[in-house]
Formats: C-alpha cells, sequence, structure tokens
C-alpha cells in the first residue's frame, strides 16, 4: 500500500526506526531513519537518510519530536535534499485510519 503513498512517515510501534517518502516535482525520495539516543534535548528524535544516485546512504535531515501547547507531542521535520531544503509537521495522511502513517505537510 506504501507504494502508492507520497509525502509520508511511519514510524514503527517502539519508535526505534522509520520509513517514509517525501517527493515535489523536483525529487522523490524514500527514506529511513533510526532513533538517536543523545544526553541533548535538542537532539532529533530520529536521523534521517536516503540513497545517492550511485546507492549510498546518506544522511539528509532529522526528525523533532515536541510538546504543544495543550502538553500533545507531535513531529517536525527537516531536511537538505541537495535539491531544496524542506521544513514540515507531521499530521494524520488524509484518508487514512492507520495512527502510524503520518503525512508530511511543509510549512515553507
Amino acid at each position: 500500500m506504501t507504494d502508492t503513498l507520497v509525502n509520508f512517515i511511519r514510524i514503527n510501534e517502539d519508535e526505534t526506526a522509520l520509513a517514509g517518502n517525501i517527493a515535489s516535482l523536483s525529487y522523490d525520495i524514500d527514506i529511513t531513519g533510526f532513533s538517536v539516543n543523545s544526553g541533548n534535548p535538542k537532539a532529533p528524535m530520529f536521523r534521517l537518510h536516503a540513497k545517492s544516485p550511485r546507492g549510498r546512504n546518506i544522511e539528509i535531515g532529522g526528525i523533532w519530536k515536541r510538546i504543544n501547547q495543550e502538553g500533545k507531542p507531535y513531529y517536525t521535520l527537516a531536511v537538505n535534499t541537495g535539491y531544496a531544503k524542506l521544513n514540515a509537521n507531521l499530521g494524520r495522511y488524509p484518508g487514512q485510519d492507520d495512527p502510524s502513517l503520518m503525512a508530511v505537510i511543509a510549512w515553507d
């Protein structure tokens, strides 16, 4: 099913890894991520990776877990694809009931 989805992140149940896709007219990148173990409160929760044209694993950004004014968690994403920079929030994917499937909602 995820073969037909674009601009999504799916974090596994124990929050140790993720997979997804970010796409625009200029790029279409499958991404993976693994949790970061850091004592730094400003460190990302996940580091994001994608494959280079030659198949190398390249770090392209991160995902941070934040707390909103109501005390509820949410996620933000920052990616540098080499073509463009993307900042986004993650939110419910439209038309899907799977809570682990989140839409990439660009904000710049």
